[in-house]
């Protein structure tokens, strides 16, 4: 099939590379500014297009005239795979491909429509995390005919990093059996997405600022946010005596002393260079630190070495 690839991401690029291996066709690329975490940039794609002689149009506003008139200068395309792209398309712009748009979405539909769905999933302590393949309806979000679905197991130990890899490596087969399926029956779809509103839950973005812990929160929900919240992103972060530290790494800690004690009190230093601290509920053992983004994480002992210090 003829392809149009709309959006941003190295999952992406890696898609429309399969699907060229796979002998489809990619007949467009359309791509904007790239998010600040994405590995991959606009020029990344402008490259791929230009050594595989792809038309390339770079904007944001795909539903101006002006891009509708470049698109339709192409040539028929038969369908087009969207990837976080910037803006919500239009059906004006939908009804340009006979067989429409797939939008791939790392959310378990229709639950989970919106910004951050993994991360969302994870602090809502969900058992696995969806990845869908499905048409796109003109103004709406993730909404439209799910064509391809699978899912991946996660737990409190799972950190989002494993959840992207698990996606990037997941999508471009995904992805293409989705195109095969509607390639043999333009008809075909595997699930119709509920229109119930009790059904669909709605995802709001995160910014960086919501890493911040609250240690009078559960332990369970200060590990989930500090895996949230990791690689690729800024980090959980909390302050120690006015300076910013980053929690990269931490875990349950299990033992059984009845205590008293006040939320983010450090009450042990270990001799493997981890500390043990007070919560809201238990204790959580944090592993590795960091003071800034750019630099490597480290046992938070070279940093903390007295119980009389308690992270605000």
């Amino acid at each position: 099939m003829k392809i149009a690839i709309i959006g941003r991401t190295k999952t992406l690029l890696n898609t429309a590379k399969r699907l060229l291996e796979n002998n489809h066709e990619i007949a467009l690329c359309i791509t904007c500014k790239e998010a600040p975490e994405y590995t991959v940039t606009n020029k990344d794609f402008e490259q791929f297009s230009l050594s595989n002689n792809i038309p390339f149009i770079y904007t944001s506003k795909i539903n101006t005239s002006n891009i509708i008139e470049r698109i339709l200068s192409v040539g028929e395309i038969d369908i087009g795979i969207s990837m976080n792209f910037v803006n919500i398309i239009q059906q004006k712009v939908i009804d340009l491909f006979p067989l429409g748009i797939l939008n791939v979405h790392a959310g378990d539909l229709p639950k989970y429509r919106g910004n951050a769905p993994i991360a969302w999933a994870l602090l809502n302590k969900e058992e696995k995390i969806g990845l869908c393949v499905h048409k796109m309806i003109g103004g709406e979000l993730d909404s439209g005919d799910i064509i391809a679905k699978t899912f991946f197991s996660v737990s409190l130990k799972t950190k989002i990093e494993e959840v992207f890899q698990w996606v990037e490596l997941t999508t471009p087969e995904l992805v293409i059996l989705a195109v095969n399926q509607l390639s043999n029956n333009p008809d075909y779809f595997l699930e119709k997405q509920s229109k119930d509103p009790m059904d669909i839950l709605r995802c709001y973005p995160r910014l960086p600022q919501d890493g911040k812990i609250n240690w009078s929160s559960d332990a369970e929900d200060i590990i989930r946010l500090i895996n949230v919240s990791g690689k690729p992103f800024s980090g959980a972060f909390t302050f120690l005596e006015g300076e910013k530290i980053i929690i990269e790494d931490a875990e349950l800690f299990h033992d059984d002393e009845p205590w008293l004690g006040i939320p983010g009190q450090i009450v042990k230093v270990n001799a493997n260079g981890s500390i043990i601290a007070l919560t809201g509920s238990r204790k959580i053992q944090v592993n590795q630190i960091r003071l800034s983004i750019t630099e490597k994480a480290f046992p938070p002992s070279k940093k903390i070495k007295s119980v009389r210090k308690r992270f605000e």
